[in-house]
């Protein structure tokens, strides 16, 4: 005879089956994921998401580190299994690789790459002798003013592009930003492929910026430097030098970007 408490549904704790879906979705990425991403990859409202990640930061197990999420300590040490602890363990990153850049160029490097219609900044290697450039107007929505939002949308489709420029207007941020649209696209259109894309002072006074786009299979994405205006001169061997570590990293096959 089957008794009611054999039969009974166990109880279930939804939230903890949500925060667990979203440990899944950072499993799923070697080199974290933003927010965002992992949302939408565990099927959870963006506020949700944004909550329970905070959560799993807060008692470390996960960890965040220029707006990607990576598994964290407490996430390492859930097992003692030698062969569980090493999947865990994170891989090199793109963190890695733009600190050890940055490290050996001297200047500020960052990552960002065209996602779901939008310029997701990864990654950003600074230091304080060589401080990164303080986002003071959302990067995301000022792509036109700045070096590394001008090489993704120069990838991108014309299609794609007009889409981007609808929704985030051309507006000039300084005196010597982009005027209008039609100028931008004239600008990206006499682009000759894989050239660095050069922004003086457009989205940050006092500041000049170098991009170059990152070719890693079909993802959009592009790697970027900024030197003070009286280093100017630093601008392009440092972009040059930095274009032969990417190109190097490539062809070695360790280097991956996941969005």
């Amino acid at each position: 005879m089957t008794t009611a408490s054999s039969t009974a549904v166990p109880t279930l704790i939804g939230s903890v089956q949500r925060a667990l879906r979203l440990l899944e979705a950072v499993g799923n990425h070697r080199d974290g994921a933003p927010a965002k991403q992992l949302a939408r990859e565990a099927g959870l409202p963006l506020p949700t998401a944004y909550h329970l990640l905070r959560t799993l930061t807060h008692e470390g197990y996960l960890r965040r580190e220029n707006g990607v999420f990576h598994f964290g300590a407490a996430a390492e040490n859930l097992t003692s299994a030698p062969g569980v602890r090493s999947r865990l363990r994170r891989a090199p990153s793109v963190t890695d690789s733009l600190g050890h850049w940055r490290d050996i160029i001297g200047v500020p490097v960052y990552c960002a790459v065209y996602c779901d219609g939008e310029i997701e900044l990864i990654a950003v290697a600074d230091a304080p002798d060589t401080p990164a450039v303080e986002e003071w107007a959302s990067f995301r929505e000022n792509a036109h003013a700045h070096a590394i939002g001008q090489c993704l949308l120069a990838q991108l489709d014309e299609r794609a592009r007009e889409d981007h420029l609808d929704r985030y207007p051309v507006r000039p941020l300084t005196r010597y930003s982009v005027r209008d649209r039609a100028t931008l696209l004239e600008r990206l259109r006499t682009l000759r492929r894989g050239e660095p894309v050069i922004e003086r002072q457009e989205y940050a006074l006092g500041t000049v910026c170098a991009a170059i786009p990152v070719m890693t299979g079909a993802t959009i994405a592009a790697m970027a430097i900024s030197v003070p205006l009286e280093r100017e001169d630093r601008l392009l061997p440092a972009v040059e030098q930095l274009r032969g570590e990417v190109s190097s990293l490539l062809r070695s096959f360790v280097f991956s970007i996941s969005i």
